[in-house]
């Protein structure tokens, strides 16, 4: 089933067991090169460095390193209360920046507003309050434009092919529509300005299970574009199997990141952070 074709609502989080797998042991991040071993070898579309931040005084992350390469699918997982969707607010300037650095193609980012964020060419989709409920389907996508002087109608049209239901849906108010539905909305308005990173927070929250994979469908289609994407996700075993990396926080600091595959398999990573 498509989460065009469904409009319910399943507010139980997805089971994110593991089978086991007999593959490569996960890098720990607290090895002793954990700070280069850790990190791409070549260039990185975004890089984090020694990333201390937080809300107010209150600290959540530490010395946080991180990297997404161009085009490259890159999931952030681990317990709730880790930090992952704070690195995702950080790096769109919503949190208080501390220390380290922030970096999107080669530039410090770090204390630049979301509005700059957004011209430098990275799109975020947040994980709840994430349309304008009170507009129709088309205004929550032209609002995605409106650092812009107009609406550019081609990409309009981009986001009609990607979504179909949203063009037949594009006179309706938004906070009418299913969950999965707004979904979409959320993710074609920040797509609005084509993004060369596209930030998802918990894409699969308060999705039917059945409308799950549909969702990661289309989050590889857009990866698939050329679009680089990192995102944090609740149902790990699914965004782990998709992902090209995958990083484990846990209390604000990197613990474990590999290819997801690698981490799926980890005896470590499934029996602390993905069920058993």
């Amino acid at each position: 089933m498509s989460v065009e074709e469904a409009d319910s609502v399943d507010e139980n989080p997805v089971d994110d067991s593991v089978d086991s797998d007999d593959t490569p042991v996960a890098a720990d991040m607290d090895d002793t090169d954990a700070g280069t071993t850790h990190t791409l070898d070549g260039d990185a579309i975004l890089r984090l460095r020694d990333l201390d931040a937080g809300y107010g005084d209150l600290q959540i992350l530490s010395d946080v390193d991180l990297d997404v390469a161009d085009g490259e699918y890159v999931t952030i997982v681990g317990p709730n209360g880790a930090g992952k969707s704070t690195v995702m607010k950080t790096v769109f300037g919503l949190t208080t920046y501390m220390d380290g650095t922030v970096e999107f193609e080669g530039e410090p980012i770090h204390g630049l507003a979301p509005e700059q964020i957004i011209r430098e060419g990275i799109g975020f989709v947040p994980q709840t309050d994430n349309v304008f409920p009170g507009l129709s389907v088309r205004e929550n996508l032209e609002m995605g434009a409106y650092i812009l002087d107009s609406v550019p109608e081609d990409q309009i049209e981009e986001i009609y092919d990607r979504f179909p239901i949203l063009r037949e849906r594009s006179g309706q108010k938004a906070g009418t529509l299913s969950g999965g539905q707004r979904q979409m909305v959320a993710m074609g308005r920040a797509l609005m300005l084509d993004p060369d990173l596209l930030l998802l927070d918990e894409p699969s929250a308060g999705l039917a299970p059945d409308l799950v994979a549909d969702m990661f469908d289309r989050i590889d289609r857009i990866n698939d574009s050329g679009t680089a994407v990192l995102m944090v996700e609740q149902n790990a075993k699914e965004a782990l199997r998709r992902c090209d990396r995958g990083y484990v926080l846990v209390n604000g600091e990197n613990r474990y990141t590999d290819r997801g595959e690698v981490l799926l398999g980890d005896e470590d990573v499934r029996k602390d952070f993905l069920g058993g």
